[in-house]
């Protein structure tokens, strides 16, 4: 019987609000109900914008909540060789390719598909060229090939059957000119090699898990299962964000909201709790 591990993912670029707190606490009682395994990832491969204060919060916020990892937390900037190599390994198999686009071929690229009505998205310009065409040490990021008939369906434990047309995708980048990984091929790596069984998270990123697909269907991969959660609004039916007044966890902590005990569902295995801690 395969064991339930599922993970939360945070990127360490800003406070821990109670969206995230939600997701985290959704993963953990799942892994937990199904006798699993939660494990922590710190996604903190934007360099610029992740900072140390940032990963402190997280781990003091999941601790103030009573939510620990099964495993080391892992920090995926950590294993971009490896991420490197999944994306050498899809253009060794021609899976996917070398994009020679300067940046100003790629913003034409936007303006003529907006200009005709069209999302401004890449056109396959070196999908199916030469690379020797290219001028000789020429920059190049790798595109993965997208599927372009058909479509994509994606089982979700929360929406149900989701489906895109394959036409609607594009050949997304996974390795930057720079050599590091997209967040989008980083993810598939890191939740493959982590044996990942169940993604749960916001739907805002059920868009992301079309394109993750590809990654996984091309490496021969299976899918873990997804299940996709209604966002948490502000009043004026926007994405709750810090201008809605939503809170960091450890905001409420510092508050001491948390007054009395909280009852969990029987199903959770665990007993009431105050302020993130089992009440003795």
């Amino acid at each position: 019987m395969t064991t339930i591990r599922t993970r939360f993912a945070p990127s360490p670029t800003g406070l821990l609000h109670i969206g995230n707190a939600r997701a985290a606490l959704f993963n953990f009682l799942f892994a937990r109900h199904h006798g699993g395994e939660f494990l922590l990832r710190i996604e903190d491969t934007d360099r610029e914008r992740s900072t140390q204060q940032a990963v402190d919060v997280i781990f003091d916020g999941l601790a103030w909540m009573g939510i620990t990892a099964d495993e080391t937390p892992v920090f995926q900037s950590t294993r971009q060789p490896r991420h490197t190599e999944v994306a050498l390994e899809l253009l060794e198999k021609g899976l996917a390719y070398k994009c020679y686009c300067t940046p100003e071929e790629l913003k034409q690229m936007r303006e003529d598909a907006m200009a005709n009505g069209k999302p401004p998205r890449y056109n396959g310009m070196w999908r199916d060229r030469d690379p020797s065409e290219a001028p000789a040490g020429a920059p190049y990021a790798v595109r993965i090939k997208a599927p372009r008939e058909g479509e994509t369906v994606i089982e979700d434990l929360v929406q149900g059957e989701v489906r895109v047309a394959n036409a609607e995708l594009d050949d997304m980048i996974i390795l930057r000119s720079d050599g590091t990984p997209t967040y989008q091929h980083a993810v598939v790596v890191d939740d493959h090699d982590m044996d990942i069984t169940h993604v749960i998270r916001g739907d805002d990123h059920l868009t992301n898990t079309f394109r993750q697909a590809m990654i996984y269907r091309a490496m021969g991969w299976d899918l873990p299962r997804f299940a996709h959660l209604p966002l948490i609004h502000g009043p004026d039916g926007a994405k709750l964000s810090k201008r809605h007044g939503a809170q960091s966890v450890v905001e409420f902590r510092d508050e001491a909201i948390c007054r009395k005990p909280v009852q969990l569902p029987a199903a959770s295995g665990l007993g009431p709790w105050r302020c993130g801690n089992p009440v003795p």
